[in-house]
C-alpha cells in the first residue's frame, strides 16, 4: 500500500460514483483508487494480472463483477446494500 493513500477518502470517492447517476464510472473511480493503493499490491492481493487491472478498471472498462468484489477486498473494503431512502 502507498504511503499517501487515504482510506477515507477513497471510500467517500468510491460510495460517491457508486450513488451517482452515472454508474458507468465507478470502474474507472474503482481503478483510480486501485492505482493510489498500489496497482502491483491489488494484482497479487487477487491474483488478477496487472494489465488486465489496468484495462477493466478504466474509463469505459467492463470489470465482471468478481474482478470488483476481488479489488474491493484487496482495497480492505465491502461492499454492502441498504434500502433507498425515500426523496
Amino acid at each position: 500500500m502507498s504511503k499517501e493513500f487515504d482510506s477515507e477518502s477513497a471510500l467517500a470517492k468510491l460510495n460517491e460514483s457508486l450513488n451517482d447517476e452515472d454508474s458507468t464510472r465507478f470502474p474507472a473511480v474503482l481503478g483510480e483508487v486501485a492505482r493510489e493503493y498500489g496497482m502491483s499490491a491489488i494484482a497479487q492481493d487477487t491474483e488478477l494480472g496487472r494489465e488486465s487491472l489496468y484495462k477493466s478498471l478504466s474509463e469505459g472498462g467492463n470489470p465482471s463483477f468478481s474482478t470488483v468484489l476481488k479489488v474491493v477486498k484487496a482495497l480492505g473494503f465491502r461492499f454492502s446494500i441498504s434500502k433507498k431512502q425515500d426523496v
